[in-house]
């Protein structure tokens, strides 16, 4: 993979690193199928992408019911960073998994209702 800055913090000398995450996410909008996205990350991702991708979205739920990291391990087979690596995200990222979560109906730790300005009945 090549190095580049990361895309939730994109070097200001090179904006097309943005543009392009921006028409990615443009494009991932408008697939609103479930059909339509499995096709288009097929395409997308390898398959090992994919398996991290389905990997990390398989914890929330996990995390979501207060399993232990060891526990999620011992019943999904995904490894414990990898859990921790999303329960880090949870408690301090960009809030995308939690949004994700409420509006499949998940009640996450420390969730009381949905961050400010988030919809979470779509």
């Amino acid at each position: 993979m090549k190095r580049r800055p990361a895309l939730d913090r994109p070097d200001p000398a090179a904006p097309e690193a943005s543009a392009r995450l921006d028409a990615l996410i443009e494009a991932l909008c408008a697939l609103r199928e479930p059909e339509a996205m499995r096709r288009f990350l097929i395409d997308l991702c390898t398959p090992a992408e994919l398996e991290a991708l389905a990997d990390r979205w398989a914890v929330v739920p996990e995390l979501a019911e207060g399993r232990a990291y060891r526990d999620i391990h011992d019943r999904t087979g995904i490894s414990v960073t990898t859990v921790g690596r999303v329960a880090r995200c949870l408690g301090f990222g960009a809030g995308g998994y939690r949004i994700a979560a409420e509006r499949l109906g998940h009640r996450l730790p420390g969730t009381a209702h949905a961050a400010p300005g988030h919809d979470t009945h779509r």
